[in-house]
């Protein structure tokens, strides 16, 4: 979801996404390597991003991802339950 979110905002390279989610949680959310590149992959394959090769702000080779319409719409979801779970919790900590 965070991924989705991040690309939401406009395509991103790999490195970028894990900057923004970073920097958006003030660093309470740290995304490594070896966790946003095997997403973006499983994302890749179910059609919710796409990619291409460009030139990123430092002049090197860098794939860029952005949202598909399918991706806008998993989005979309996944914000629902994730703002319904939310709301659970609260109920559960409000009783407690």
């Amino acid at each position: 979801m965070l991924i989705l979110k991040t690309l939401s905002l406009g395509s991103q390279h790999g490195y970028g996404i894990a900057q923004r989610i970073k920097q958006t949680s003030e660093s309470v959310l740290n995304v490594e390597e070896g966790s946003l590149y095997p997403a973006l992959q499983r994302l890749l394959m179910k059609n919710l991003v796409k990619a291409e090769w460009r030139q990123s702000e430092t002049n090197r080779r860098a794939r860029y991802y952005s949202l598909t319409a399918a991706g806008r719409k998993q989005l979309q979801v996944e914000m629902s339950q994730f703002e319904q779970l939310i709301a659970a919790i609260g109920r559960v900590l409000e009783t407690a």
